[in-house]
């Protein structure tokens, strides 16, 4: 009867035991600048290089691409803020996510003249980045209407412009700017 016992009771521990060892971290998900310069231990140097301001339809928000330079590894960002009533939404795009974001756009503006056309009470089209960058369109009342979305969490993060064509014009001045830094 002890026998049993202990065998039951190590087998109950055995049992418990392994099952506190499987629960799971719940994981943030860390943009590419954020894992750049959240490195510990090193020297980060930030160098900013202002762009022309991205007109919105409500108001404008100021574009720049920021140069880290941590030893010999650097890093550009293009970056867009836009002031919010409770501080300054900014996303930063990585060169190559620069370069999806360029192509999506060409796609999303073909399909935004077709997904008009078949005349929905609403439709929604968008691109995503890794960094979770949104760039998309709606379909509403027969109109279009283009946004970002800068940030993937909060509240007043999305912006709206009114003409893909500026978004075309601005992701391909931030382009052209990278690839000069980068000589």
């Amino acid at each position: 009867m002890k026998i049993k016992i202990l065998l039951i009771s190590i087998l109950f521990i055995s049992i418990t035991s392994c099952a506190q060892g499987t629960k799971k971290e719940i994981k943030k998900d860390v943009t590419k600048m954020e894992a750049f310069t959240s490195k510990k231990g090193v020297i980060i140097k930030y160098i900013d290089f202002s762009l022309p301001d991205l007109p919105l339809t409500y108001g404008v928000a100021k574009t720049k691409i920021r140069k880290l330079i941590s030893g010999n590894e650097v890093q550009l960002f293009y970056q867009i803020s836009k002031k919010s009533k409770y501080g300054t939404k900014t996303a930063s795009i990585a060169y190559e996510d620069l370069q999806e974001i360029l192509k999506s756009l060409k796609t999303l503006e073909a399909e935004a003249i077709n997904d008009k056309a078949i005349n929905p009470d609403y439709l929604e089209n968008k691109f995503i980045t890794d960094d979770g960058l949104s760039l998309g369109y709606y379909v509403s009342d027969k109109k279009i209407g283009w946004y970002l979305v800068l940030e993937k969490y909060g509240s007043d993060n999305t912006i709206f412009i009114k003409d893909p064509l500026i978004l075309k014009t601005a992701f391909n001045t931030a382009k052209k700017k990278i690839e000069e830094l980068k000589k």
